[in-house]
């Protein structure tokens, strides 16, 4: 055989030699890489906290990889933490209620929706009605569940925080004033409380903006009727009554201290065209 026949077949014998070398590298490093992820599956079956920690490395780092793309960090559970629901999804007068109050107070019809079904429920249970309620929250907040007066009412209806620090207990701490929802069922209870100790609906909302010791209440009560009334039209007549009873007692049971803390209280929040402002319910 020629030089150059020679020279070929050595280059076809070398590239075959190569070739077969290289297979047989990826054989083995297939091989090796089977061996690894069975040894991995076997550590994770054996050893369920190996499992976790890998799990939790992975979500750790493709969370990272998203907050890298998005620029944040997801929070999927922070639906949970709104205070909305669908209007369209409520009983028909508890929805008209809702788009109306909507309108009226350019407040999203969304939170507006979950606030007027806690007051409806609220209301049947405590035999107040809802409309009543409600008619409270627009005077006193506009439906502005971060609202606070100049003597520290705060929230949705305005509640005197650290005076009712007591009931803020069952809800966490005073900061659940400013959460829709707890203000509302605590100014709930105190509104029920001063219907029991009065009586009335009119006696109650005095009590509530803390005119209790004066002889007017500068026009308060008289507000927030007439916002009931338009309400209870917009709801129908569907909605249920306050139950009232009469007053059992013809003095109120307050101390000298506590009166003067109220009179200070409502004087401080008495306009110079003689109303009140939003509430002080001590």
């Amino acid at each position: 055989m020629s030089k150059p026949g020679n020279w070929v077949g050595a280059v076809r014998t070398f590239a075959s030699d190569v070739t077969e070398g290289f297979l047989e590298i990826i054989h083995n490093s297939f091989a090796l890489i089977g061996l690894a992820v069975a040894f991995a599956v076997v550590a994770f079956v054996a050893k369920p906290e190996l499992r976790t920690q890998g799990e939790a490395q992975l979500r750790d780092w493709l969370q990272e990889r998203h907050v890298a793309v998005v620029g944040y960090t997801p929070e999927p559970e922070a639906i949970e933490r709104t205070t909305a629901a669908n209007p369209k999804e409520l009983p028909k007068e508890q929805a008209a209620v809702a788009y109306w109050i909507s309108k009226k107070y350019k407040v999203a019809a969304e939170p507006i929706a979950a606030i007027v079904a806690e007051a409806f429920e609220l209301g049947t249970q405590q035999r107040i009605d809802p409309t009543l309620i409600l008619a409270i929250m627009a005077v006193e907040s506009s439906f502005n569940p971060f609202a606070q007066s100049s003597v520290g009412a705060q929230g949705l209806m305005q509640v005197m925080t650290k005076v009712h620090t007591d009931k803020y207990e069952n809800f966490g701490g005073n900061h659940a004033a400013f959460d829709p929802l707890s203000n509302l069922r605590v100014g709930v209870a105190i509104l029920k409380d001063y219907i029991r100790i009065t009586g009335s609906v009119e006696g109650a909302l005095k009590y509530y903006v803390g005119a209790a010791n004066l002889n007017s209440d500068g026009g308060y009560a008289s507000k927030v009727m007439a916002e009931h009334r338009r309400l209870r039209q917009v709801a129908g007549t569907s909605t249920p009554t306050t139950s009232t009873r009469p007053a059992l007692v013809a003095k109120r049971l307050i101390t000298p201290e506590a009166a003067q803390a109220t009179e200070a209280v409502a004087a401080s929040n008495v306009h110079d065209d003689g109303t009140l402002a939003r509430s002080s319910n001590l």
